[in-house]
């Protein structure tokens, strides 16, 4: 064997490990999607949820499994997958580990619509849907344009987007104090990051843009690779990459704010899917991994708040509490290595 062959070796064993890991989330994703749809307070035979599924009435079965767990299970898959590509784009073109979404301010945009949208205008859930989509869409573009000065600075993002994160969860605050206590209880819900009363409706606009924006960026890919080389070797590739930049952050804001406006903010599962993409692929190219990561998470973590304690939590109070030791581990090992 020669030297020159080891790098070869070397490549198809860790196309040969994605390939396998892939398969493996795939099919975990797919238990999942299946258990979601059979197990809860009434359990169903998969043979049962079948014919319900093919519009032959089943007697006390169709409104649990058509109407309550089919839009909660579409709603977890297809908001997981969003977050998770969203986060994973995110991390990867700003450089930076703590470049989730909901970390730099991109979900508050869309929360404080929301919650605008319930307290104040009184508005139903759909409507408040598309004002949370077009707010997180603006605010976003807010905190683009604030960050971008002849050049494209990522410390300078992050820091705006952290900084008009705090303003936004100032206004929340406020509007939650002078809302009435009847009220308050549905925005919080919200805010939680809730799969409860999604319905099927819901479903088809959200799949669209996911199964878009998802061609998108798998064709978008190998061009951010190129990006994390640095701005000086893409340009000697002849990368445009302002346009490649741009691209990509509108895709990955058309995720987050139409994921956003159907389940509310669901806490760290951006912020965590890239890394541990990263760690099972041992590799850059973790798109699809990370998109089917975000699904399990979500998925897993919404059972884990549903059934797994006397009280019901929402899905982003499960992920919310993965996601906080993290996030701990993350700034001690980067001040580590700033000593």
């Amino acid at each position: 064997m020669t030297d020159k062959s080891i790098p070869v070796i070397g490549y198809y064993k860790r196309k040969k490990r994605y390939y396998i890991t892939v398969f493996v989330l795939l099919i975990l994703v797919l238990m999942l999607a299946c258990t979601m749809m059979i197990y809860g307070n009434t359990i169903y035979s998969p043979k049962i949820v079948l014919e319900v599924l093919k519009s032959n009435e089943t007697k006390g079965a169709a409104f649990t499994i058509k109407t309550l767990r089919l839009p909660r299970m579409f709603a977890a898959l297809f908001c997981g997958i969003s977050f998770g590509l969203a986060g994973n784009t995110f991390q990867k073109l700003l450089g930076n580990p703590l470049a989730s979404p909901d970390i730099i301010g991109i979900t508050s945009g869309a929360s404080v619509a929301a919650v605008f949208g319930i307290l104040v205008l009184k508005l139903n859930s759909s409507i408040v849907s598309v004002l949370a989509v077009i707010s997180g869409l603006l605010v976003a573009s807010t905190i683009y344009f604030l960050a971008h000065d002849n050049r494209f600075f990522n410390e300078k993002l992050i820091l705006t987007g952290i900084g008009i994160q705090a303003f936004l969860n100032a206004l929340i605050s406020w509007m939650l104090l002078k809302a009435s206590e009847y009220d308050v209880s549905s925005a919080l819900r919200w805010l939680s990051g809730s799969l409860n009363g999604v319905t099927l409706e819901q479903i088809p606009p959200l799949a669209v843009v996911v199964c878009i924006v998802f061609g998108a960026m798998l064709l978008l890919n190998r061009h951010l690779e190129i990006l994390q080389l640095g701005d000086s070797h893409a340009k000697v590739l002849g990368l445009n990459i302002t346009a490649v930049r741009l691209g990509l952050i509108l895709c990955s804001l058309l995720l987050i704010a139409f994921a956003t406006s159907v389940t509310g903010p669901i806490a760290s599962v951006a912020f965590l899917s890239g890394p541990i993409a990263s760690k099972m692929c041992r590799g850059k190219n973790n798109l699809i991994t990370s998109a089917l990561i975000g699904a399990i998470l979500v998925m897993i973590s919404d059972m884990i708040g549903q059934y797994a304690f006397p009280s019901r939590y929402p899905v982003g109070v499960i992920t919310g509490i993965l996601g906080a030791p993290y996030l701990i581990c993350l700034l001690v090992r980067i001040n580590r290595k700033d000593v």
